[in-house]
């Protein structure tokens, strides 16, 4: 079975994908699940467990989806899950996909124009991140209020390339990536979960990885305001709103940016899932809260 990292190069160097392509793994979707999803949810390292709260469950292996990718980093299983929160029809992503991983940014980015296509109207993006602001604490949920594309800035934007418009138009807005009434909804919901305590709102900052930051990566990236760094979801964000989708991102603050040459201490993955694990719960009785209001 082809899967998308085999499709074809353009001259950047990008693979590209056709709409037709697409429409065949949506289609594809369709035919074997009853489920019409209209919110999807990708979860982030150690965060699948969201999967795992839904009713009336078909899963599908990545690798047995036409022309989807595979992940291949631990903390992320490799599958799609549809099913139901109270009466929301729902699909989730236990497993997204990096820059790092070796695939280019078109495929990290398939899976949002598949759920496009698939009727979803909001997506709720996940992950775990290192804090940058000198307030956060490890275990706290950052609400992404706003984010700074840094392979954006040297070229890696998914929308690079010829614009198909039945996607959405060439030069899309930005500046309201993150929907204002689904952090409202958040942060209230939060509040009457007894959570609010440790709910924070920053600016989330992508980097490519696999490497942690340098500690004057992380002083610089402090200074152009972002509060949380990490190696995913913008990307997925950015041909989410291109698409019209509704955004929601959440971050869980898994270690604190090394920012003194003096520390001894060093970013590591092990510590991330080990984190993540602790709070999970909590941002997936969160998301699942906040989805049975919309």
């Amino acid at each position: 079975m082809e899967t998308a990292s085999s499709s074809s190069s353009s001259s950047s160097g990008q693979s590209r994908y056709s709409y037709e392509e697409y429409k065949e793994t949506a289609d594809w979707l369709l035919a074997h699940t009853k489920n019409r999803p209209k919110v999807a949810i990708i979860c982030g390292s150690g965060l699948g467990g969201l999967a795992d709260l839904l009713d009336d469950r078909t899963v599908f292996q990545y690798k047995d989806i036409p022309r989807f990718p595979t992940s291949t980093v631990q903390g992320h299983a490799g599958q799609l899950v549809f099913g139901k929160l109270k009466d929301s029809e729902c699909v989730c992503m236990q497993g997204r996909f990096h820059f790092y991983e070796g695939y280019c940014i078109n495929t990290v980015t398939y899976p949002v124009r598949v759920f496009f296509l698939l009727g979803v109207e909001t997506l709720i993006v996940t992950n775990a991140a290192g804090g940058l602001n000198g307030s956060f604490s490890v275990g706290d949920i950052m609400l992404i209020k706003d984010h700074i594309n840094m392979p954006g800035f040297a070229g890696q934007n998914p929308l690079c390339g010829h614009n198909d418009v039945r996607f959405g138009v060439r030069f899309p807005c930005m500046s309201d990536a993150y929907d204002r009434d689904l952090t409202a909804l958040a942060k209230k919901t939060a509040e009457e979960q007894g959570c609010g305590n440790f709910l924070r709102e920053g600016v989330y900052c992508m980097l490519a990885g696999p490497t942690y930051e340098t500690i004057a990566e992380c002083r610089a990236l402090q200074t152009l305001g972002a509060d949380a760094v990490g190696m995913s979801t913008v990307p997925e964000v950015v041909v989410a709103r291109h698409c019209g989708l509704r955004v929601l991102g959440l971050s869980l603050i898994t270690n604190k940016a090394v920012m003194d040459y003096e520390s001894k201490e060093k970013a590591n993955h092990e510590e991330v899932l080990k984190t993540t694990e602790r709070r999970a719960k909590v941002l997936q009785e969160l998301v699942r809260q906040l989805v049975t209001q919309l």
